[in-house]
């Protein structure tokens, strides 16, 4: 919702700001119709790569934070309905985490092109913990699966 592009550029500048947290790239900006919810405006996606000095818990409620001073109050959102801003904790080196409200790497990215084309812009070569499989090459598997 609101300026989405300077939204997203805006975050990913104030992650360099998160005590522990230094942005070392960011991909290209994707406009990609929403899921789920399909009433609503297009979706802007990008990618961030940290290097960071802290657990994955203090970096997720560090981004939730981020995400709440954008103004977003999950609580009174419709799951996959507009929202001022979205960050996921995608993969944390090669760690698997399987916790309450964090799971890591992300559920769900390996079905979502919308994750997969920022995350290759930067990593390419990316095998998160479990795939056995590149993101570049999880992501021309997904190309091939919609392609008549």
């Amino acid at each position: 919702m609101g300026d989405s592009s300077g939204s997203v550029i805006r975050a990913a500048h104030e992650m360099g700001s998160i005590p522990g947290v230094r942005v070392i790239a960011t991909s290209r900006l994707y406009t990609t119709s929403p899921v789920g919810v399909e009433d609503q405006p297009d979706f802007i996606n990008a990618v961030a790569m940290l290097d960071v000095e802290c657990s994955a818990r203090e970096l997720l409620d560090a981004l939730l934070d981020l995400e709440r001073r954008f103004g977003r109050d999950r609580s009174k959102e419709k799951r996959w309905g507009p929202r001022t801003l979205d960050l996921d904790l995608l993969v944390f080196g090669d760690v698997a985490i399987d916790q309450p409200g964090l799971v890591v790497p992300h559920p769900r990215m390996a079905e979502r092109r919308f994750v997969l084309e920022p995350l290759a812009d930067l990593a390419p070569g990316l095998v998160p913990p479990g795939w056995g499989q590149s993101v570049s090459q999880v992501l021309s598997s997904l190309e091939r699966r919609v392609t008549p």
